[in-house]
């Protein structure tokens, strides 16, 4: 029943710039904002815009784990699918996407995780990927009367739940794990996922310490992007992908994959897609939901006096696209824009769309077709 996770896990195609979907299993999908059309969130909805997906054989469709929304007047992210139960469910709808789960590591035990992780593989015959969180939300921690550990200490902690996963998904004998902060007694797990030696781990890192995990430990990082557009962007954007694959290399004798987000933003005119832009961020942006969510980031590790011209920054970003790189224009220039981050040596892209199945449907009939002229989806 097992197969090599290369020849059944879409994320390690050799496509030349693979894609995905993000937070299609929360209410008002990626934006903060009142806009008409956005993602209202029901299962009837969220398997349609899987099944769009699944038509472009997109390798990642990354549900987010979220417990509680951001207030405001939309109370964006409030209402949501789980994401192991959610990652079940769309497998077994779909057929050719990589389905991913996201788990909190402070909120999901290892065991459990491992066994559902290795329910969906087989559900979804070796599709699965795990995202692995390390948490930063405070409130919703709070929520489950759970410590918050201190930022580098959360790593650790995520190393030994890690390693037990990955244990229970590879050895068939019974073992005993003694940790600082886990400990098992005659841990097993059958029957154990389709894909070996494991499913594929995802991370998304941005400090040092987040960096040598995601490194050491994971085969897809999920990183966002900064800098202006392509031709101001697209060199630290090169470096900024360099610095992963050498560090996986250099350090720890590995390949990483490097993914980011991008959300698209499209008009017959550039201008009709900016003036669109500056509607739904600008004019019914929720400001306040996206202030809370910056607050309950500054809670954390970044902790620190934040400028207010810097959190109105943040902000925008968050109602947006929850940070995603912004591709605003025509259908040519959003395949070019598209074209750039792989050049930059992105090896994904998920993707996001204010209107997600107006957005969605207008990219498979109108804008794919270019990707695919293009030569971006051609196994390399």
């Amino acid at each position: 029943m097992r197969k090599d996770r290369s020849e059944t896990n879409p994320c390690f195609s050799t496509r030349r710039l693979k894609l995905g979907t993000f937070q299609t299993n929360l209410d008002s999908g990626c934006v903060m904002s009142d806009l008409e059309g956005k993602l209202a969130i029901s299962w009837p909805n969220t398997v349609t815009l899987a099944k769009l997906a699944d038509e472009m054989e997109f390798e990642a469709l990354v549900p987010v784990a979220r417990w509680r929304g951001f207030g405001g007047a939309t109370n964006p992210q409030g209402s949501g699918f789980e994401a192991f139960t959610w990652a079940a469910g769309i497998s077994a709808l779909t057929e050719r996407c990589g389905v991913l789960s996201t788990a909190h590591m402070s909120l999901n035990h290892p065991i459990m995780t491992a066994k559902q992780g290795a329910v969906i593989d087989h559900i979804s015959n070796g599709r699965f990927t795990l995202n692995v969180v390390t948490g930063w939300n405070q409130p919703e921690i709070d929520m489950f009367g759970t410590p918050m550990l201190p930022h580098d200490e959360r790593y650790d902690c995520t190393e030994e739940w890690l390693q037990i996963i990955k244990r229970l998904w590879t050895e068939d004998e019974d073992f005993d794990f003694e940790g600082k902060y886990y400990r098992v007694r005659k841990g097993q797990l059958q029957p154990k996922p389709v894909q070996k030696p494991y499913p594929a781990i995802m991370n998304a890192a941005s400090s040092d310490r987040g960096r040598q995990f995601a490194a050491k430990y994971c085969d897809l990082v999920y990183t966002v992007l900064r800098g202006g557009g392509v031709d101001r962007g697209y060199d630290a954007w090169k470096e900024h992908v360099q610095a992963y694959n050498r560090l996986a290399r250099e350090e720890y004798g590995r390949e990483v994959r490097v993914w980011t987000l991008a959300n698209i933003i499209q008009g017959e005119t550039e201008k009709e897609a900016q003036d669109f832009y500056k509607y739904y961020v600008n004019e019914k942006g929720d400001w306040a939901a996206a202030k809370t969510a910056v607050e309950t980031f500054m809670l954390d590790v970044n902790a620190r006096n934040l400028p207010a011209e810097r959190a109105k920054i943040m902000q925008e970003g968050l109602i947006a696209s929850w940070g995603g790189y912004n591709l605003i224009g025509t259908r040519e220039q959003i395949v070019d824009g598209l074209a750039a981050l792989s050049r930059a040596g992105l090896d994904g892209v998920i993707l996001c769309w204010p209107r997600y199945e107006e957005g969605m449907r207008e990219f498979r009939d109108v804008t794919y077709p270019l990707l695919q002229q293009a030569g971006l989806r051609d196994f390399t």
